[in-house]
């Protein structure tokens, strides 16, 4: 099985940018198509954007859209979110997940995601 470990949170003014990393051991991460979720405090988490496993279909959430962007590099077995423009509301626990399925487009469902990462938090001050 595969473990992922995020990175790259931290506390930003509004306006700023992060890059965050999800780096996969035990397993290439080439297998495995992969998502990035966000937990608000008080909220259910959601979808943010989500890479197919051969980099090839990426997708991303309305409320991200042309904000945040996913790449991954599969010779590093990493993930990236790149967050620009941050606001307050983007403030979450961050965390990403893994599907083994071989899905070529990310579902956007947390339940289809078999690995999951501890998450890194963001926080954006106004």
């Amino acid at each position: 099985q595969v473990q992922l470990v995020e990175s790259g949170g931290g506390w930003v003014q509004a306006g700023g940018s992060l890059r965050l990393s999800c780096v996969a051991s035990g397993r290439a991460l080439n297998k495995y198509t992969i998502a990035w979720f966000r937990q608000a405090p008080g909220k259910e988490r959601e979808f943010v954007a989500g890479i197919s496993w051969n980099g090839n279909t990426a997708t991303d959430a309305d409320s991200v859209k042309g904000q945040f962007l996913i790449s991954r590099d599969n010779d590093k077995n990493t993930v990236y979110l790149q967050c620009n423009t941050l606001e307050p509301e983007d403030t979450a626990v961050y965390y990403c997940a893994a599907d083994s399925t071989g899905r070529d487009i990310p579902t956007i469902r947390s339940g289809g995601y078999d690995y999951w990462g501890q998450g890194t938090q963001v926080a954006v001050s106004s």
